[in-house]
C-alpha cells in the first residue's frame, strides 16, 4: 500500500492510505536518503509504501520505501551540527506572515526565508497580516515592501484574520495544495489558520511557552485535512530554521533579480562585491534593485547570523 505521512513522533508515524484510512506505522530497518544527512529519515508529507503486520492484538503498518520527494524543508539539528532535521516534505506553498509592528518583521528576515524556500524549490506567498490595525505610516511601509517583492515575482496578500479581509484569497491559493504557515511569534499565525478553518483549533501556545522558559522541547510537525480540499502542515515551536549549506557562488541564484543580471557581469563567478563591470552593482546604483535586498545578500554571504543584528531569531508560533 502507499500513503502519506500525516504525523511523526520520531519512532512512530501516522500514515493515511490512498483509501483514506489512517494506519499507525513504524520503519522497517534503517533508512538512508542519498545525499541527505538527517536525524529523521521520514517526515510529515512524505509519500511511503508500507505493508500491514499483526503484532500481538494490533495491526501495525511497516514502512518499507520512501518515494522521491518533490522538495523538503529543514533546519540544522539541535545537537548534531553537521546533520539536519527535515521538518516537512512535498510542500506546495509556504505562507510567510509579516507584520510591520508588534512584532516587526525585518527585511533581512524575509530575505533569508525567501532564499531558503527558493533553494528548496517551494513556492512562497508573503502575507502582510493585521492590516486593520495600521496607521498611515505603517500602511506606506506595507506598500513599499509589496513594491519590492512583487517586482521580483512574489505574490503578496494583505490580510486581517479578525476582520476577515482576504481570507478567501488565501483559501483559493491553498486549494488542492499542501501548505505551511510560518512567521515570528506574535504575527497571528494561529489566529489566521483558525480563521481559515475554524474547526482546527491549532494548539501552539503551550509549546512556545516552554521554549520561552529555556526548556528544550522536541516538537514534530503534523498535517491536517481541511474542509475545502486542502492540507496544512502545522509546525509548532520551530527555532533555528534557516539557510543550510548554500555555496557562496550559488547564493545570488536565489535572489531572482540578481540571477537575471548575472549574465551581464564581466566575470561568470561574480559575487557582486568589488568586481569590475558588475551588472548587479550597476543596477543597485541606478536603484533598479533594492538596497535592503543587497544588504541581506551581503549578510548571508558573510555568514552572519540574523539574530546577531535583530531580535528575530525565533520561529515560535503561537496565538496572539
Amino acid at each position: 500500500m502507499t500513503g502519506i505521512v500525516y504525523k511523526s513522533t520520531g519512532s512512530w508515524y501516522l500514515v493515511k492510505s490512498e483509501k483514506g484510512v489512517f494506519h499507525k506505522c513504524k520503519i522497517q530497518g534503517k533508512f538512508r536518503i542519498k545525499g541527505i544527512k538527517s536525524t529523521n529519515p521520514i517526515a510529515v508529507g512524505d509519500k511511503v509504501s508500507f505493508f500491514l503486520e499483526k503484532i500481538g492484538d494490533e495491526e501495525i503498518g511497516i514502512i518499507k520505501t520512501i518515494h522521491d520527494r518533490q522538495n523538503f524543508i529543514a533546519r540544522k539539528s539541535v545537537n548534531l551540527s553537521k546533520q539536519i532535521q527535515i521538518i516537512a516534505a512535498n510542500i506546495d506553498v509556504v505562507f510567510l506572515l509579516i507584520t510591520i509592528d508588534n512584532p516587526p518583521t525585518f527585511t533581512t528576515f524575509i530575505d533569508r526565508f525567501l532564499v531558503t524556500t527558493r533553494a528548496y524549490r517551494i513556492d512562497t506567498v508573503l502575507i502582510f497580516n493585521k492590516i486593520d490595525i495600521y496607521e498611515i505610516e505603517q500602511r506606506a511601509e506595507i506598500l513599499y515592501l509589496k513594491d519590492i517583492y512583487e517586482a521580483i515575482g512574489y505574490q503578496c496578500v494583505e490580510v486581517s484574520a479578525t476582520k476577515n479581509i482576504n481570507i478567501d484569497t488565501i483559501k483559493e491559493i491553498m486549494l488542492d495544495k499542501t501548505a505551511m504557515f510560518v512567521g515570528h511569534s506574535g504575527v497571528g499565525k494561529s489566529t489566521l489558520v483558525n480563521a481559515i478553518e475554524p474547526t482546527l483549533h491549532l494548539k501552539t501556545k503551550e509549546i512556545s511557552d516552554q521554549h520561552k522558559q529555556g526548556q528544550h522541547t522536541t516538537t514534530f510537525a503534523e498535517m491536517f485535512d481541511l474542509s475545502f480540499n486542502a492540507r496544512i502542515i502545522d509546525t509548532p515551536g520551530i527555532k533555528g530554521f534557516g539557510i543550510v549549506d548554500i555555496n557562496k557562488y550559488e547564493l545570488n541564484d536565489y535572489f531572482p533579480e540578481f540571477f537575471e543580471l548575472k549574465q551581464y557581469c564581466k566575470f561568470n563567478n561574480c559575487l557582486h562585491l568589488k568586481e569590475p563591470n558588475c551588472a548587479v552593482k550597476q543596477a543597485l546604483e541606478e536603484e533598479k534593485i533594492s538596497w535592503s535586498r543587497y544588504k541581506s545578500y551581503l549578510q548571508i554571504l558573510d555568514g552572519e547570523d540574523e539574530s546577531e543584528h535583530y531580535r528575530t531569531d525565533t520561529w515560535e508560533e503561537e496565538e496572539d
